[in-house]
C-alpha cells in the first residue's frame, strides 16, 4: 500500500522503544565513584522487612524500560535496560543503563554500557543512533550484551535497524562491540528507508547446546535463528515464531519440556492508556510452532497467545517487555515494565513514556505461567524473592442472571424500548439478529463520526455480553473495519471491545480513550484470538475504595472457554452507558446475536 510506509514510521514513533538523547561513562562495582549496592532483604516502603514494593527501580531511575537482568559470578544480580534519560528533568540519555542488587529489589545504578563516545563504530550517529532493548547472558565464561541498534551505516538509508552484540569480562564491563550486526538490517517491501523492525534480541540455548536469537517486532514479526558458536554470527534460515503486526519483545524460557514463548503486544507507548501486555505460547521444540492454552498458534491471523500480564486496574497500566529470573528458593519472577497512569510521562506530556522497572511472582498453573496467581501487577507491599509462600489464584468472574429488562435478543422486528442513538440509526434487524454493515466513520480522537447505540448501565456491579459474527475473513490487509461492545461516558472517554482487522492480523482489542493534557490519548489491550463467531463480555464493577468504574474485557471462542483480559477505569463521576458499535471503515457487516445484560 502506498501509505504504508509512512503508518510504520508513524507506529514506530508510538509503539516502539521511545526516540531518546546523551550518557555518562560507566564506573565498575568498587571502583572510585561507584554506589554501593544493599547487601540484604530491606523493608519497602511503609511495608514489613522482607517485603518490597514496586517500582524497584525507584531508587535510581524513574524510566528503566525493557528490563534485561543477569546473575553476575560475583553473586550480584545485574539489570540492563533501554536507552533514556534515568530521571526526570535528566535530559541525558544513558546507553543501555546498568543497576544491580543483592536481593531483586534494591537497586543501585551502577553505569552504562555505551557512551556517546564509544557507540558501536557501525551505528549511525549523524543519523541519530540509539541502542535498544538489551538482553545479557552468560555463555562460555564471557558476558554477552545483544542489543538494538536503531540507526546504522550498513546502508546509506535511515531505519535500517539491526541487531548488535558486545563482550565483557564482568556484566559491569568493560563492553566491547563485536564489531558487525548480528543480524544485519532486512529489507521490507516498500522504497528506500522501508526496513523490518529488527528489535528485541533474547538469546536461548537448546538442550542440544546449539545457540539461537529470537528478535523482531510487529513489522516482521518474530523470528529465531541459529547462532554461530561465537554468539556473534546468525546462520542458517530463521522461522518466524510469532505472528507481525501483533508481537514484539519475544522471550524464551525452557520448563517441564517445553519452551514457552513470551512476547508483548499492543502499543508500549501510550501514556495513560498503554494497554501493553505479555503473553505466551509453548513448543516442544525451540524453533516451534507456538500455540497458546487453547492450542491456537502464534502465527495465525487470528493470532493466540495466553495472557501472562495485563493491566489490572490498579496504578499501573502497559505492564510489558519482560524477562524471567529465579531466585534462590526456585521461584520465577518476571522483571517487566510498566507506565504510572498518574505519571505517565517522563517530562512532558506527550514525551518520553516513563517506564520503571517491575518485579513480582511468576507462577506456573496448569502448566501456564501468570503472574502472582493471575492478580497481575502489584502496587502494595509484597513478599521479596527468596522467602517462600502459597499461591494464591485470582478467581475467574461469574455473570450473574440476565436481566430481561435491560437485555435484547434481537428477534423482533424493532429493538427493545431502552436503545438509543448516539448520532444516526443504523442496521436492521432481520433473522434473529442485529445486521449492521461497518460504517466509514469513526469514534477516534478528534473524528466522532460514527453511530452509537447505547442503553443505561445499571448501578453497581454487571456484566454485559453479545455474540458476535464478522467476516472478516483472515490473513488479508484490511484495516481497521471492527465490531462489538461499549462503554460509553461520551464520544472522548470510553472503552470498547471490538473484534477488529489490524493489517493481516485479526484481534480482540480493548481499548480505552480519555481527554489527558488537553489532547485525546487512545490506547488498547489485546484479550483472546477471536473466531468465525466470538462471544465479547464487559464486566463492570465498582472500586469500593475510590468509586472508579473498572472494566474488564472477556472473550470465547467457543461460549464455553473465556479469556479473561486486562483492566480499564473511568472516573467515578462518568456517567456510564453500555452498547454496540460497527465502525472502521466500509467494507465489513457485524450480526449481533443478542445483547444481554447480566446483574451481580
Amino acid at each position: 500500500m502506498g501509505t504504508r510506509v509512512v503508518q510504520r514510521v508513524i507506529m514506530a514513533l508510538a509503539g516502539s522503544a521511545c526516540l531518546l538523547m546523551a550518557a555518562p561513562a560507566i564506573a565498575a562495582p568498587g571502583a572510585p565513584g561507584a554506589p554501593a549496592g544493599p547487601a540484604g532483604p530491606a523493608a519497602a516502603p511503609g511495608g514489613e522487612p522482607g517485603t518490597y514494593t514496586n517500582p524497584v527501580s525507584r531508587t535510581f531511575a524513574d524510566t528503566f524500560a525493557d528490563p534485561a537482568i543477569v546473575r553476575g559470578e560475583d553473586g550480584w544480580w545485574y539489570a540492563f535496560g533501554t536507552s533514556d534519560p534515568l530521571r526526570e528533568g535528566e535530559g541525558n540519555r544513558h546507553y543501555l543503563p546498568i543497576s544491580r542488587s543483592r536481593n531483586l529489589t534494591d537497586w543501585t545504578y551502577v553505569g552504562d554500557a555505551f557512551t556517546g563516545g564509544n557507540l558501536p563504530a557501525w551505528a549511525d550517529t549523524a543519523a541519530g543512533a540509539s541502542l535498544w532493548a538489551p538482553d545479557v547472558r552468560r555463555v562460555d565464561g564471557e558476558y554477552r550484551l545483544y542489543y538494538v541498534v536503531t540507526q546504522t551505516t550498513v546502508t546509506p538509508e535511515q531505519n535500517d535497524n539491526a541487531i548488535g552484540m558486545a563482550t565483557a569480562p564482568t556484566p559491569a564491563g568493560p563492553w566491547t562491540d563485536s564489531g558487525a550486526p548480528v543480524v544485519a538490517p532486512r529489507r521490507g517491501g516498500g522504497g528506500p528507508g522501508d526496513f523490518k523492525w529488527t528489535f528485541d534480541p533474547s538469546h536461548a540455548v537448546d538442550t542440544d547446546g546449539t545457540e539461537y536469537l529470537v528478535y523482531g517486532s510487529y513489522y516482521g514479526g518474530i523470528f529465531i535463528t541459529r547462532l554461530d558458536p561465537t554468539g556473534r554470527q546468525a546462520v542458517g534460515e530463521p522461522t518466524m515464531i510469532a505472528i507481525d503486526n501483533k508481537f514484539e519483545g519475544g522471550y524464551l524460557l525452557r520448563r517441564g519440556g517445553y519452551w514457552y514463548l513470551f512476547a508483548s503486544s499492543a502499543d508500549c507507548c501510550a501514556g495513560p492508556t498503554t494497554g501493553y501486555s505479555v503473553y505466551a505460547g509453548r513448543s516442544r521444540a525451540i524453533t516451534g510452532p507456538y500455540v497458546d492454552r487453547e492450542g491456537v498458534p502464534l502465527v495465525a491471523s487470528r493470532a493466540g497467545g495466553t495472557i501472562v500480564i495485563a493491566p489490572n486496574g490498579n496504578r499501573w497500566v502497559g505492564t510489558g517487555h519482560n524477562a524471567v529470573v529465579t531466585d534462590r528458593t526456585g521461584q520465577d519472577w518476571l522483571v517487566y515494565h510498566a507506565i504510572d497512569r498518574a505519571d505517565p510521562y517522563l517530562d512532558e506530556p506527550f514525551g518520553i513514556n516513563e517506564r520503571p522497572m517491575l518485579i513480582d511472582r511468576l507462577d506456573w498453573i496448569g502448566g501456564w505461567p501468570t503472574v502472582r496467581g493471575g492478580a497481575w501487577a502489584s502496587e502494595d507491599p509484597q513478599r521479596s524473592p527468596g522467602r517462600t509462600g502459597p499461591v494464591k489464584v485470582a478467581p475467574t468472574p461469574r455473570p450473574g442472571p440476565v436481566d430481561p429488562r435491560l437485555s435484547d435478543e434481537f428477534d423482533g422486528t424493532e429493538l427493545r424500548p431502552g436503545w438509543s442513538w448516539v448520532r444516526a440509526p443504523q442496521g436492521e434487524l432481520t433473522g434473529g439478529t442485529l445486521r449492521w454493515p461497518t460504517q466509514d466513520a469513526e469514534l477516534n480522537r478528534e473524528n466522532n463520526t460514527a453511530s452509537v447505540l447505547l442503553r443505561e448501565a445499571p448501578e453497581g456491579d454487571w456484566t454485559a455480553e453479545t455474540r458476535l459474527r464478522i467476516d472478516l475473513g483472515t490473513d488479508t490487509v484490511r484495516n481497521y473495519q471492527q465490531a462489538g461492545l461499549i462503554a460509553y461516558a461520551g464520544d472522548d472517554l470510553y472503552t470498547k471491545l471490538v473484534h477488529v482487522a489490524i493489517w493481516n492480523t485479526r484481534q480482540t482489542e480493548f481499548g480505552k480513550e480519555m481527554p489527558y493534557a488537553g489532547r485525546i490519548a487512545y490506547g488498547g489491550t489485546i484479550v483472546g484470538p477471536p473466531a468465525e463467531e466470538t462471544r465479547l463480555r464487559l464486566i463492570h464493577r465498582v472500586d469500593r475504595r475510590n468509586g472508579e468504574h473498572e472494566l474488564r474485557a472477556a472473550t470465547s471462542r467457543d461460549g464455553r472457554t473465556w479469556v479473561f483480559g486486562g483492566v480499564w477505569t473511568l472516573p467515578a463521576e462518568a456517567d456510564l452507558r453500555v452498547g454496540l458499535i460497527s465502525l472502521g471503515g466500509a467494507g465489513a457487516t457485524a450480526e449481533f446475536d443478542y445483547f444481554r445484560l447480566h446483574r451481580r
